[in-house]
């Protein structure tokens, strides 16, 4: 035996063979054959050159793609692990050959492959010709998927917000940014199930592409048999998977591990040169590349690199629009080169909690808060990854690089942690990676899943949907507050005093206790807003599709957002400064606004604005045309497609239940759009006492296909919180081919 591949009810393939390279091989050339078109976007992503078929919309990434070096360090990544362990190299290696090989079966397709029945339609519809993959391209993968995890983009808003309002305005606005990536995760130890066997639970949150950023897949030889959630484009299974004897799952741990220096830079008839610490000019390497856009004219980009990093915005010249700035990004495998592959064979052999702990050593990025079980009764929470120890200043804005002392200066020790009660909640909450972070998500989703866990003496795998599908807000309250306040007549002052947790997102503080006052209100509520408002107050908070009240509440929080963000108070932070396309997310004010909406709303000031008068204006303006129908009318799944002609057809977008700090995390942008570019990228149970009793399910199916009858065929399950089984057993899959 080669290898073989086999497909269970749902597509998802599973594949067998004699070695860790067949076995590599194998796991390229079907994840060819399903995400063909995905793989050659993620390959030219990574590379910098995806607006040569995706046009001008795609140009800012490849410009920040060539800038920051994404592909060089990946080669330089792969080099290295080529020195220093051979054996990852060369399974990566074979992965790249078996994606090469696939490619070419789905463009060229034989009898002997019943998948490959025809070339992808992607490729037939653009004419374009799949590229080669070299040994790095996974690495190069892996680091593009995750080079904006960190969020560095937000210390560029911190600088700017603080440079408009003044610095206080950093904790006020201080929020999980709407360009990162979270996630819910739960341990729940043997003492609190109904098996005697921990169970590991939860659900990654990302951006929702079609295909999907996870692919389900089963793995085994003789060395190891893992089932888990693969990223497409590299081998193995990174973030979560079980061995049937251990398993281990992820979330986000919002590290702070990269930085950006201010460069000063000029010009000399040899090149490029930039300031450094010690008060001397250094030279920079520099070069210009082209990049290709499909139906323009190719656009020259000068690279430019100091000792401290690549330049990724600016220049000698400066910004666009002539601002004097230039930003270098230091990030870690730019400076180590070293992506962290060396953890992959060795957690795919893990048999024990301690074999999982030991690859976690060898983790780079992205940082990530570990959970792990196995059947002997041994438990892991910790952090992994790798965080360079500097100065505290560092982690908030861009600092200058000509000053002494921004210097790295080693690596930061990753903290573990225990269970309490039985139990291990992580959910981008301040926790274990406290100290490595600056921001941190809103405990809502923490505690909610803490709560639910503790409502039930014992679990089993079956009981988990229950948690991963809970829809209460927790974080209406500031706003329910405010309408509180209101009344139907004219009244004097009124004042209540509510207690922000003591775990409350901010970047140098972690709590604020505030009294919101309401000034006197000169004109009573009409009727109208007043039944909306006793309707919201009696809301069971809960953001269900097919909630009404859910739906009010939405309309009038995004109107409030509306009406902060253009106040003039705010006025000077609604002009972003000209960074490149790719930044601009993370300096948006009506976003920031609508992540920060618990804090600007029980802050002691806001600026002087009334924060009363502005509910009470939200409340009247949804008082008077109010929601049509329930929240999942206009709180649609839209997913990312990277695809030709890929607007959406009828009944691709499906209406969502859930919000941003809901358990259900499908995520809008209050004021923007209701509708929800992330969410659960995935949902998992492992199950300890039985591998086959774990389950699973992804947004829309297996295949990324268009057409393919395991497209979309997981969606239904999805929408409706449910989950596919895990099958392992190979006698209960069906044989598609020998390789």
């Amino acid at each position: 035996m080669s290898a073989e591949t086999y497909r269970d009810a749902w597509g998802i393939p599973h594949l067998r063979a004699d070695t860790p390279h067949e076995l590599a091989r194998a796991q390229g050339r079907v994840t060819a054959r399903d995400r063909a078109w995905q793989l050659e976007v993620e390959r030219h992503r990574a590379q910098g050159t995806s607006a040569s078929f995706l046009g001008p919309e795609a140009l800012s990434w490849d410009r920040l793609a060539r800038r920051a070096r994404l592909a060089d360090t990946a080669r330089r990544c792969f080099t290295a692990l080529e020195q220093k362990d051979p054996e990852t190299a060369a399974w990566v290696r074979a992965y790249a050959d078996g994606v090469n090989e696939g490619l070419t079966e789905t463009t060229h397709p034989t009898s002997t492959h019943p998948t490959s029945t025809h070339p992808a339609p992607e490729f037939a519809r653009t004419g374009l010709t799949p590229g080669h993959w070299e040994p790095w391209t996974p690495l190069g993968v892996w680091l593009a998927t995750h080079i904006l995890f960190a969020g560095f983009p937000a210390k560029l808003w911190r600088e700017h917000i603080a440079a408009h309002l003044g610095p206080e305005a950093v904790a006020l606005f201080a929020a999980d940014g709407p360009g990162t990536a979270g996630s819910n995760g739960w341990l729940v130890s043997g003492e609190r199930t109904t098996t005697g066997h921990a169970l590991i639970a939860g659900d990654p949150h990302r951006f929702i592409e079609d295909p999907g950023v996870y692919q389900q897949i089963h793995l085994s030889c003789p060395e190891f048999d893992v089932v888990g959630l693969a990223v497409p484009g590299v081998p193995g299974v990174a973030h979560f998977g079980h061995t049937g004897t251990v398993a281990w799952a992820i979330t986000n741990a919002m590290a702070d591990y990269q930085d950006l220096y201010r460069e000063r830079l000029r010009r000399t008839g040899a090149g490029v040169e930039a300031l450094g610490p010690d008060g001397t000019w250094h030279r920079a390497a520099r070069h210009t590349e082209t990049i290709h856009v499909a139906g323009e004219d190719t656009v020259e980009v000068e690279i430019i690199e100091t000792d401290r990093g690549p330049v990724i915005a600016g220049g000698p010249e400066g910004l666009d629009d002539g601002t004097p700035a230039a930003l270098s990004l230091r990030y870690p495998p730019r400076v180590t080169a070293d992506l962290g592959f060396g953890a992959l064979l060795p957690l795919l052999r893990a048999r024990r909690v301690a074999d999982v702990d030991r690859a976690l050593d060898a983790w780079a990025e992205p940082v990530n808060v570990v959970q792990a079980a196995d059947t002997e009764g041994g438990l892991l929470h910790r952090v992994a990854g790798r965080v360079p120890v500097r100065p505290a200043a560092n982690g908030l804005r861009p600092v200058p690089a000509w000053e002494p002392g921004q210097e790295w200066t080693g690596w930061h020790t990753p903290p573990r942690a225990g269970l309490t009660e039985g139990v291990a909640v992580m959910a981008n909450q301040r926790g274990p990676s406290t100290p490595l972070g600056v921001e941190f998500a809103a405990p809502h989703r923490a505690e909610r899943i803490t709560a639910l866990l503790a409502g039930r003496e014992r679990w089993s795998a079956s009981d988990m949907p229950t948690i991963h599908t809970d829809t209460h807000l927790a974080s209406a309250t500031p706003l329910l507050h405010h309408l509180a306040t209101l009344t139907t007549e004219t009244t004097g002052t009124t004042e209540t005093t509510e207690t922000t947790p003591t775990t409350a997102t901010s970047p140098t503080t972690a709590t604020t206790a505030t009294t919101a006052t309401s000034p006197t209100i000169a004109t009573p509520l009409t009727p109208k807003a007043a039944a909306l408002r006793d309707r919201l107050l009696a809301w069971d908070r809960r953001m269900d599709a097919d909630s009404a009240d859910a739906a009010a509440y939405a309309a009038v929080r995004s109107a409030v957002v509306r009406r902060l963000a253009a106040h003039p108070a705010l006025a000077p932070a609604a002009v972003a400064p000209a960074y490149p396309e790719v930044l601009q997310p993370w300096l948006a004010l009506v976003p920031r606004v609508a992540y920060a909406l618990e804090h600007l709303l029980r802050a002691d000031d806001l600026y002087g604005i009334d924060r009363a008068a502005t509910v009470r204006a939200a409340l009247e303006e949804i008082a008077g045309r109010p929601p049509a129908g329930p929240w999942g009318d206009t709180h649609r799944l839209a997913p990312w497609r990277a695809l030709p002609d890929a607007d959406p057809a009828p009944g691709d977008e499906p209406g969502l239940a859930g919000d941003h700090d809901c358990v259900l995390c499908t995520s809008a942008v209050p004021g923007l759009t209701d509708r929800a570019a992330r969410g659960p990228a995935a949902r998992y149970v492992w199950d300890l006492a039985d591998r086959e009793n774990s389950r699973w399910v992804v947004p829309h199916g297996a295949s990324g296909v268009p057409g393919s009858p395991h497209h979309r065929d997981q969606q239904p399950l999805w929408l409706d919180g449910e989950l596919a089984p895990v099958v392992t057993d190979f006698d209960r899959l069906t044989k598609e081919s020998d390789d």
